[in-house]
């Protein structure tokens, strides 16, 4: 990417403009971190522990004296950073003018001080575009009956007051388009773009447009660029923000200081702090600053990266530019360090302060105990308190942070002793500190504690909150005990607490849950009394809900209720003037200089309604007469998007040949287009059904509607051939890609060999022929990657390719005491424990590095081979070094223990694991299932099973595969045949094995007659999953 541009060679010098701070040996060190070898991580981890124990003395040393002139302190809210000087969002510092000028002329006529006066035609107008959908006359038939003149300025106010309903938006575009002697003007272009990249995020809809304008020769101006930047950047698609850069600047445009602002912030929030970079060199050698809020974004993603002296630089710049005091720019400086888990260079700035003899003020102890919890460095950051004490600073605040950490790691025994640590200091815990243990205990089936603790907060007169509150409320459903439940809430207004959508909608799903169909219509009763507009998606949810139930009465009251609030939405549309007039303004906004806010980048997935998806998923599955599933999709009031489709797929691929119906028939619809991304979904469901006609089919469908195939599309047909065994055909796909004049990618060379590795159709010639293309190609893989591949080698027992293999990664720049601790894992695998401990042995980097990789594998290949007492000797010698024992040891101990019908002392490792709080892996819970049946004790296993999904770790595939096969060995396939119905309900599809492994078990059992219902199940899965027959 980063060849598309030509940057000026630019520096930014640490020292220039007498610098903030100078990290002295540390800048070094950070500089020639890189070119480290992992051998040294374990001294530099004693390095780090060395700094802060020096720091905390530091520290904890002075004669504490308030010096107002050195404090390093936190600007107040609205507060001035310099007399006439304020670089927040709000007005301008005096360094800023000529940007804000330069801002000024580029979007006139959309940022006005003036209060914007919204004419009665406009009004009338955007009455009837915004009215409902239902209405028997069309939008169009009524505009045509006004008989008003449609100038360019009043459509462009009319699109911005439809800034929520864009479809209805775009309709008025194209409707008033078509009207004698009205052609639309870059202004209304710019609002229709902004529109359809912020509100409706429809990429192939700004794609149109921009089209569209070429085609009408209508020019773009700044505004037009700018807004396309914004969009793309938004939607994280920072390739075609890029390009739409490069565009802008070969059409003649200079970026001014907006363009450079949103390219910046889109590039910092995509976390590609190389480029945004760049663009602030090029910024600077042009004379062009921008805002402080700009600056601490830039500053947070840098801060990533090892570039100690470019941080240093830019916070120097804040100083310059923006005016901010040094103490402030330390602040920002060590909170950066902090939130990107930079604690080592964190400390280091500290004792750059301390130098300086800056005084710290208790914020700033806030911020590193902040970091200190976020690193799991619990212990220190209480060491930090303690300091706060010596100095008489008010730590209430940091205590809340200690306990936040203490309940992100799950464990609230701490968190609970430091609230009483808390209240014997005599200070009250805030209402969030209370919320957070009460919702952990609530989670962890800690009902009794959870109600004592909120009974508590009250007896302090600490005055609940509407979250709080609802915590309680769903701690009671989950108890099962409503009537208490309703009692909480209607406390609520009782405190004068207005319970909040989200209060409702927790009620709702665990009312849901409960299945208290009586309590739900009573809860929704009371939401329509109290004027709260219910969303639909909340009624499908119920309904959906109820049906499973099989509650069809008291769905037709659901959906008398739905009714009313329609009729209660449609009121609140006829009064549409001040909302119209703040979504106008809102569009104003999006089109003025920096418009891209961290919280306005949502991720791919929250663009799409989760309800809507799981709707659509009902709907297809509910039947297999594809004309009720298609009656269904045309009566639902869901919106198709090109986003909406991606998720369908994905979460009901199970479903292929409804879903793929449901691509076909949704692509056909008007105003909807396929992306790119709904091909490659649409034909990674086709070839996981084995449905490779199909496969081919879209892929070709694909090419004709003019979508970009990218390297992506062909890796996913590479992958499906190869999963089922089809290598030969992935070869020849890879062959194909490069004949069209692709260059195979990381991702495609992946696939391929990762086929290539599998015991199903393996070919180790042609993956070590392809892997040593992707070595020549430039391209070095990651560790799972090796870790198949040289996997693959020790079955073969190719040991002299492995021992290539690790040459050719050293060289490539792979970890060497990484690429090391593969093969001897591999080795291990494959039962060639001694070679392993020769090939340690003879090793000649770090060994602590390598053994601290090793460790898990050489006591599982040591039990693997019936050597316990080495194993635990290798256990013992590892704690030794402060090296505690993993899942995976503990999990080849269990393994080892139900082997040997030692079933005590497997039992006995299960609860260590749980007392060392080693969290359980769903390998270990597996292992624990098939021990149990190696002992002929189903019911434990049963209890084992259900366990592991109460404790939240839900069983894959193989979970289900190896438990199908005990049970069946043990003579229990009807039970067997049950886990087939629950892979089913929870969207893993059991292989034909599984069905074997079941229909041959019955059939022992002299159960003929069910077995046979295992081959219709089996018919009716493919048929399910595929299109073509």
């Amino acid at each position: 990417m980063k060849a598309l541009f030509r940057f000026k060679s630019f520096s930014l010098e640490p020292t220039r403009r007498n610098p903030l701070f100078s990290f002295s040996a540390f800048s070094k060190s950070s500089k020639s971190k890189t070119r480290e070898t992992p051998s040294k991580i374990q001294a530099e981890a004693t390095t780090l522990t060395s700094l802060f124990n020096e720091i905390t003395e530091i520290l904890g040393s002075d004669t504490i004296e308030s010096d107002e002139t050195t404090q390093l302190r936190f600007p107040a809210s609205g507060e001035t950073h310099a007399p006439g000087a304020n670089c927040g969002d709000g007005k301008s510092v005096s360094c800023t003018q000529d940007v804000r000028e330069n801002a000024k002329m580029v979007f006139s006529g959309v940022v006005h001080e003036e209060e914007f006066d919204v004419s009665p035609l406009v009004h009338e107008i955007t009455s009837v575009v915004r009215a409902d959908d239902d209405i028997l006359v069309s939008m169009e038939d009524r505009l045509e009956k006004l008989r008003f003149p449609f100038e360019p300025e009043i459509v462009e106010k009319v699109l911005k007051r439809c800034f929520k309903v864009p479809h209805l938006a775009l309709r008025f575009f194209n409707w008033v388009k078509d009207k004698d002697g009205f052609s639309h003007t870059v202004g209304v272009y710019n609002t229709m773009l902004s529109i359809a990249g912020e509100a409706s995020r429809d990429l192939d809809l700004v794609d149109e447009l921009v089209k569209e304008m070429e085609r009408n020769a209508c020019d773009k101006d700044i505004r037009t660029w700018t807004i396309l930047i914004s969009v793309y950047g938004k939607a994280k698609k920072i390739g075609k923000g890029l390009l739409v850069f490069e565009k802008m600047r070969k059409s003649g445009f200079a970026p001014d200081a907006a363009a450079y602002n949103i390219m910046i912030r889109s590039l910092c929030i995509a976390g590609r702090g190389d480029l945004a970079l760049e663009f602030y060199k090029e910024m600077i050698e042009k004379g062009i600053t921008f805002g402080l809020r700009t600056y601490k974004m830039l500053l947070d993603c840098i801060a990533r990266s090892e570039k100690v002296d470019v941080v240093q630089s830019v916070a120097d710049d804040m100083v310059r530019i923006c005016e901010v005091s040094e103490h402030d720019a330390f602040g920002y400086l060590l909170k950066s360090f902090c939130i990107s888990g930079k604690i080592r260079e964190a400390l280091e700035l500290i004792r750059e302060l301390k130098n300086k003899e800056v005084c710290l003020d208790g914020r700033y102890f806030e911020i590193l105990v902040k970091g200190l919890c976020r690193a799991n460095r619990i212990v220190d950051a209480l060491e930090i308190v303690e300091i706060m004490k010596k100095r008489k600073l008010d730590e209430s605040n940091v205590h809340g942070i200690i306990i936040s950490g203490y309940l992100r790691q799950q464990n609230v025994s701490k968190a609970l002793e430091q609230l009483e640590v808390l209240k014997n200091s005599g200070r009250s815990p805030r209402v969030t500190t209370y919320t957070e243990i009460m919702q952990q205990l609530f989670k962890m089936k800690e009902f009794e504690k959870g109600c004592n603790l909120f009974r508590e907060m009250i007896e302090n007169g600490v005055e609940p909150d509407s979250v709080a509150i609802t915590a309680v409320v769903a701690g009671y459903l989950g108890q099962n005990r409503v009537a208490e439940a309703w009692k909480v809430f209607r406390s609520m207004e009782e405190k004068g607490i207005k319970a909040t959508w989200k209060s409702y909608s927790i009620f709702l799903k665990e009312l849901c849950r409960s299945a208290k169909y009586d309590e739900i219509l009573k809860l929704l009763n009371q939401m329509l009394a109290s004027k709260i507009a219910i969303r639909d998606d909340v009624f499908s949810w119920v309904i959906s809900s109820m049906e499973r139930n099989g509650e069809k009465e008291k769905i037709e009251h659901i959906k008398e209720i739905q009714k009313k609030c329609k009729s209660y939405r449609q009121e609140l549309n006829t009064s549409c003037k001040t909302e119209s007039k703040q979504e106008e303004e809102l569009v104003d906004d999006y089109n003025r200089p920096q418009v891209v806010q961290h919280s306005a980048l949502p991720l791919a997935s929250s663009a799409v309604d989760k309800h809507d998806v799981q709707e659509i998923c009902r709907i297809l599955s509910s039947s297999r007469d594809w004309e009720r599933i298609q009656e269904a999709l045309e009566k639902s009031a869901v919106e198709f998007t090109p986003e909406l489709v991606v998720e369908v797929l994905r979460n009901g691929r199970i479903h292929g040949n409804a879903v793929l119906r449901f691509f076909s028939w949704v692509g056909k619809r008007n105003g909807y287009k396929h992306s790119a991304e709904a091909y490659n979904m649409s034909i990674k469901v086709a070839g996981s059904g084995k449905d490779f006609k199909q496969m081919r089919n879209l892929f070709y469908e694909m090419r004709r509607q003019g979508c970009l195939i990218t390297q992506d599309t062909w890796a996913i047909m590479i992958m499906q051939y190869g999963r089922t065994g089809l290598t030969n055909i992935a070869i020849r796909t890879f062959k194909e890609m490069k004949d069209m004049g692709l260059v195979p990618s990381a991702s495609t060379f992946k696939c391929l060999i990762t086929v290539l590795c599998e015991k199903k159709g393996r070919n180790v010639e042609e993956a070590t022929r392809t892997f040593r293309e992707m070595i020549r190609s430039g391209f070095v893989p990651d560790r799972e990657l090796v870790q198949d591949y040289l996997g693959c080698l020790c079955e073969v027992g190719n040991t002299k390719e492995a021992k290539h293999c690790l040459d050719s990664l050293g060289k490539k720049g792979f970890p060497v005491p990484v690429a090391y601790s593969i093969y001897i894992r591999a080795l291990c695998r494959v039962g060639k424990v001694e070679e392993a401990l020769s090939e340690l042995a003879s090793f000649k980097g770090e060994r602590s590095l390598l053994d601290q990789y090793t460790y898990g594998s050489i006591v599982h290949g040591l039990l693997h081979k019936g050597k316990l007492q080495e194993a635990l000797d290798k256990v013992s010698s590892m704690k030794e070094m402060g090296i505690k024992p993993g899942v995976h040891v503990y999990t080849s101990l269990i393994v080892h223990f139900f082997k040997e019908k030692q079933i005590e002392k497997a039992l006995e490792i299960f609860q260590k694991m749980e007392e060392e709080s080693c969290e359980p892996s769903v390998v270990t819970y597996t292992a624990m299932i098939c021990g149990y049946m190696s002992l002929g004790k189903a019911e434990e296993a049963w209890k084992a099973f259900r366990n592991m999904q109460e404790k939240g770790t839900l069983p894959d595939f193989k979970t289900y595969s190896k438990f199908i096969n005990c049970l069946c060995q043990a003579g229990k396939s009807e039970d067997a045949l049950s886990l087939l119905s629950e892979m089913l309900d929870k969207g893993i599809a059991p292989s034909t094995v599984n069905y074997r492994t079941v229909f041959y078990g019955l059939n022992r059992e002299g159960k003929q007659d069910i077995a046979r219902t295992v081959l219709q199940k089996k018919s009716a899965l493919a048929e399910q999953r595929k299109v073509s027959t």
